[in-house]
């Protein structure tokens, strides 16, 4: 049946072709034989030479050197294809070297254009740009073309007409014999039309690359209020497209947004621009409170929360995002750098003075906003209780005032600051047996339906809670658990891929929380367990050894820290070598092989300490030393340098750096199967040193390092109260999350 149906596709090809044609016999191709009637004269010989070069180029773009071209996974489709590549092409050749009315200048002109139109598809079908399905319609466009060229008709008529992958190959291709037909112009600016229709998100930059357009201001009323940031971006340029935008008069939208974009103070407008065009808000409003950080602030809070009532009516305020990303700003600007930075003050009023008039959802909203950057005291002595007190205490009447938004990330922050269950507490109670519980609600809410959101960051959320939750409220984390596996069920019997990809790794990372289930996160997902490290995985060699790397800098604290650091290992556990000049080596006199290796902190100046690590690393890897435990002892700004140069294979990564929590992902990026440990505010000796003498003591006697009870060891120890804002990798679960839903979804 399938030769049949071949001979069939066959026989009507090449009825096509003589119809088409008029062509007398089969022309001379890649697999030869050429008609007697066809033979080209010798001064076009290499003309069709060239072409039949194509053919060739053709068949063997599929990646096989036969006489065949099968691109596709379709038998009759690769059929049709091979022959419009061998007797499709041979006819069209066949037709201009017999065509009585086209002169030797002319042949040899459309021959040319023949082979630079094949010589174009092979070049697009190999960037994808033009799909290999596509050479029968383009051979098809082009022999009209021909013809009306012929007849010194226009070609745009024709054009008009075409997918845009084929117009954009007759229009675009090498050589093309069309270049000075009349239609040829109106042609380009169609293939542009084309092009905008079906990428909508480009048209702006297309436009901008094409100037002129006849159609461009129809195009921009068609796009505008799908890009309103590119109409506003594009509407400020001094180009021609910008006095298009500009010129407009007739679109309420465009006007509104253009004079935004022409006030100097745009930025300040522009992120209200819903409301505005709705007439809920003036620029006026915003010209009362744009230079009062808490008029401002308050106005952004109260259109995101009128914009969060209407998207739960699924309708979409225009440059939500970019209202959004706007109150985030200016809640770090304005509030949240301000009390973080006066964390040292024991007067509670003075550090919170500038927080003091904002309502319980102002504050909510420097809460949610700040994620990762609000230290634990801005929260627990003032963001969290003065929003409480406002709110008598009534939790639950919160997140009714501002429509649940982002009410997972609230969730998440008063978990991370163990602050949740005096929140649920303040829920009211069941008034009789039976009524719903609201906190228990809320709690599976929190866990259900996370594939209908967009994103995966509610998943973050809900991954990052659960080891302070499995700490502090083991009912509710068990309740977490349970929700959990009811949500994979129903993911699972509906098959949606996303929600079985969430629900199984939150499952399975929850699991894993209890180490006596012996969960392996590596088998089960594909990812290293966050709980533990064993010993074995930090050796760099048969014999067991394990080489630990601190960095350290030398300004004035780097230098007065390293004789504390040294001073910690002088006793009899540990071997201290002091003779190289550009770093010291202390290795286990007793116990396992344990060896750390830290740089001097020789003077900033004349980049000495950053040499001393350079040696180090160089000395490191000569030596065939893989440190796979990475110590960052300095500023912030330093942290980049030791991301920079400390090993890939790092397993555990100690950022003792102010805010070294927030370079979770730089260092994810650098060594994928880190532990990560980081503190959320300032870093300082009073937990880093005791840190480093409990980790280096462990691993030389006890080998293997589990995070939770090290971590309970490690509060004894660590006094200080900046030890809360210090991260442990078991509470870096949405970092995991990431990582194994790009490994579920096959994105990596």
């Amino acid at each position: 049946m399938i030769v049949t149906v071949r001979y069939l596709i066959l026989f009507c090809a090449l009825v096509f072709v003589q119809q088409t044609g008029n062509a007398q016999a089969v022309f001379a191709s890649a697999t030869g034989n050429p008609g007697s009637d066809c033979n080209p004269v010798f001064g076009r010989q290499l003309f069709h030479d060239w072409v039949d070069a194509q053919q060739k180029n053709i068949l063997k773009a599929d990646g096989k050197a036969d006489n065949a071209f099968t691109p596709s996974g379709n038998e009759e489709v690769n059929f049709l294809l091979t022959q419009t590549a061998i007797s499709r092409i041979d006819a069209l050749q066949c037709r201009i070297e017999t065509d009585s009315t086209m002169g030797d200048q002319a042949k040899k002109g459309y021959l040319k254009s023949v082979e630079g139109l094949l010589k174009f598809y092979l070049t697009n079908i190999r960037t994808r740009r033009v799909s290999s399905l596509r050479l029968p319609d383009i051979l098809t466009a082009f022999e009209k073309c021909m013809a009306a060229h012929q007849r010194k008709e226009p070609i745009d008529h024709i054009i008009y007409t075409l997918p845009y992958e084929v117009a954009y190959s007759v229009v675009k291709a090498d050589n093309n014999a069309f270049e000075k037909n009349e239609g040829m112009v109106r042609s380009q600016q169609l293939l542009i039309l084309k092009y905008c229709h079906l990428n909508p998100s480009k048209v702006f930059a297309t436009l901008v690359e094409n100037p002129g357009m006849p159609f461009a201001d129809s195009l921009v009323k068609t796009v505008a209020k799908k890009y309103p940031r590119q109409l506003y971006d594009y509407s400020q340029a001094n180009n021609k497209l910008g006095v298009v935008i500009r010129n407009i008069t007739d679109d309420e939208f465009i006007k509104t947004v253009v004079k935004m974009s022409r006030s100097k103070d745009g930025q300040q407008y522009f992120c209200f621009l819903d409301n505005i065009l709705n007439g809920r808000t003036t620029m006026e409003e915003i010209d009362a409170a744009k230079n009062d950080s808490v008029l401002y602030y308050r106005l952004l809070v109260k259109t995101q929360i009128d914009y969060a009532a209407r998207a739960q009516n699924k309708d979409t305020a225009f440059e939500f995002q970019t209202l959004t990303k706007r109150l985030e700003q200016k809640a770090k600007e304005n509030f949240v750098n301000i009390i973080n930075g006066l964390h040292d003050l024991s007067n509670l009023d003075v550090r919170f003075k500038c927080i003091q008039s904002l309502t319980p959802e102002e504050l909510y909203y420097l809460a949610v906003t700040s994620d990762g950057a609000m230290y634990t005291s801005s929260f627990v002595k003032g963001v969290y209780p003065l929003m409480m007190k406002k709110l008598n205490n009534h939790g639950d009447s919160l997140l009714l005032r501002v429509h649940f938004d982002r009410y997972r990330k609230f969730i998440k922050i008063s978990a991370g600051f163990n602050m949740l269950d005096q929140y649920l507490a303040s829920f009211p109670k069941p008034a009789k047996p039976g009524d719903e519980d609201i906190a228990k609600t809320l709690m599976r809410a929190f866990v259900n339906n996370l594939e209908r959101s967009e994103g995966i960051e509610d998943g973050v959320d809900v991954a990052d809670s659960y080891a302070s939750v499995a700490e502090t409220l083991k009912p509710v984390a068990e309740e977490m658990l349970k929700n959990v596996q009811d949500n994979y069920n129903r993911n699972l019997a509906a098959g949606n891929k996303k929600g079985i990809a969430i629900y199984n790794i939150l499952h399975k990372l929850f699991l894993s929380a209890d180490t006596t289930k012996k969960i392996n996160l590596t088998n089960e997902l594909g990812i290293p367990s966050v709980y533990g490290m064993p010993y074995q995985d930090l050796t760099y060699d048969s014999s067991g050894k394990v080489a630990i790397q601190l960095f350290i800098y030398g300004d004035k604290d780097g230098i007065g820290l390293f004789p504390g650091l040294v001073g910690m290992f002088n006793n009899s556990n540990w071997k201290i070598d002091q003779t190289n000049k550009q770093w010291v080596t202390i290795t286990a006199a007793k116990g396992r092989p344990v060896t750390l290796y830290m740089n001097r902190p020789l003077p900033e100046e004349g980049d000495q300490d950053g040499k001393a690590q350079a040696a180090l690393c160089e000395y490191l890897e000569k030596n065939n030393i893989v440190p796979k435990v990475t110590i960052n002892r300095g500023h912030s700004y330093n942290a980049p340098y030791t991301i920079e140069q400390m090993n890939p294979a790092s397993k555990i990564v100690f950022m003792g750096s102010c805010g070294g929590y927030r370079s979770i992902h730089d260092i994810l990026e650098k060594a994928p199967e880190a532990h990560i440990i980081g503190t959320k505010q300032i870093a300082d000796a009073q937990v880093n040193n005791p840190f480093l003498r409990l980790f280096s003591d462990k691993l030389r006697t006890t080998g293997n390092i589990e995070w939770i009870p090290f971590w309970v060891e490690l509060a004894k120890i660590a006094t200080d109260p900046i030890f809360a804002d210090y991260v442990p990798p078991h509470k870096n679960l949405g970092a995991l999350f990431i990582k194994a839903y790009k490994i579920a979804m096959g994105e990596e």
